[in-house]
């Protein structure tokens, strides 16, 4: 498949460390994976480069850092063109709130996750974004509870070409 990296057994549980800390250390991978240093270092590095590992983060608490709300935002809109898309994009992109942002199939046009302190802060960014641009409805649900959440992605999807 054109575009995706062909990644083997060893790469997959890199990739599989990595996501659960991606401070551990290279020696220490390696050991785990049944490398040494150098060639987990090399396939790290080779999937940096490919694009596999996008970047490397620190994922923060959100009630810690005051964000503890988190609420998805589905809008509509009559405007399906790809100026309106991009207008719309670069204002959301305006909005450090706006943590996630998709444009959907069904009923509902786009779903923003949006973080904020509490719900008057929400208030605050919803007027502004309304006044931003044009939208047809805007609908607001604000999680009561986080049940999972996770940023590792599901490995077993990758195409496994050693096993």
């Amino acid at each position: 498949m054109k575009g995706i990296s062909v990644l083997d057994k060893i790469d997959r549980k890199i990739l599989a460390l990595l996501q659960k800390d991606s401070t551990t250390p290279v020696a220490e991978i390696g050991k785990k994976v049944g490398l040494s240093t150098t060639p987990c270092w090399r396939r790290i590095q080779k999937m940096e480069e490919d694009g596999v590992i996008k970047r490397r983060v620190a994922i923060l608490d959100p009630a810690k850092v005051n964000a503890g709300v988190t609420v998805f935002v589905s809008v509509r809109t009559n405007q399906h063109h790809d100026k309106w898309l991009k207008e719309f994009a670069a204002v959301v992109e305006a909005h450090d709130e706006v943590v996630e942002f998709y444009r959907m199939s069904g009923d509902v046009d786009y779903v923003l996750r949006v973080v904020v302190p509490d719900i008057a802060h929400y208030d605050r960014f919803y007027q502004k974004l309304i006044a931003e641009m044009s939208m047809s409805d805007v609908s607001s649900s604000f999680a009561m509870e986080q049940i999972k959440y996770t940023t590792a992605l599901p490995l077993e999807f990758v195409g496994k070409d050693d096993d």
